[in-house]
């Protein structure tokens, strides 16, 4: 029952969808309409600045880290704990605020990841946001996060979290199935320039 109610809670959360919210009314833009139509802190900085880019980043980590957070003390294994983690990313994803439907989830993974496995999740982060300088695209550095959480959690003994970091590595890549084959044709848009 414990798990049944906080993996309800984190989808509830997780569901939320504050890049929409934030952009809607911070600059009156519907960012599923606009841009790369979704409704991450990417697309939501393009559309109406840094500011409220930061903004919805930081929200989408949060409603991944709280409800993991907060269940710590409640769910007794980690393998529990981390199907609370994966009902947040769901959440996410499949909203049931949007007609089950949503974003790339890649932020609200970090904070799920973050709450579950602090050092090895910081380490995927670290390894992400190097790929985005070395590429130009945040798509590379997300794709680098996701594939790097499953080995990160394996050489660090968090054996109970493998399965939902193998899970989440593919739902990641299947979210990114359009930036991949931009990424391919040479036709993905760049965050940052590079000469």
């Amino acid at each position: 029952m414990t798990l049944i109610f906080w993996a309800a809670f984190a989808y509830v959360l997780g569901s939320i969808p504050f890049g929409l919210v934030i952009a809607k009314s911070g600059c009156n833009i519907d960012p599923r309409q606009d841009g790369s139509r979704n409704t991450g802190a990417t697309n939501v900085a393009r559309l109406c600045g840094m500011k409220y880019g930061i903004a919805t980043l930081a929200c989408d980590v949060l409603k991944g880290l709280l409800p993991v957070a907060f269940a710590a003390s409640w769910v007794e294994s980690g393998t529990a704990l981390s199907l609370v983690a994966l009902a947040a990313i769901l959440g996410h994803v499949y909203s049931c605020f949007m007609g089950f439907k949503g974003g790339k989830a890649v932020a609200t993974t970090v904070g799920a990841f973050l709450a579950l496995s602090f050092w090895p999740a910081l380490i995927a982060i670290v390894l992400c946001l190097a790929m985005v300088w070395l590429t130009g695209h945040v798509s590379m550095g997300s794709l680098t996060f996701a594939l790097s959480l499953p080995v990160l959690m394996l050489l660090s003994g968090n054996f109970a979290y493998i399965p939902v970091a193998l899970a989440v590595m593919v739902l990641l890549f299947w979210r990114h199935r359009e930036n991949i084959r931009r990424l391919a044709r040479g036709e993905e848009n760049p965050w940052l320039k590079k000469d």
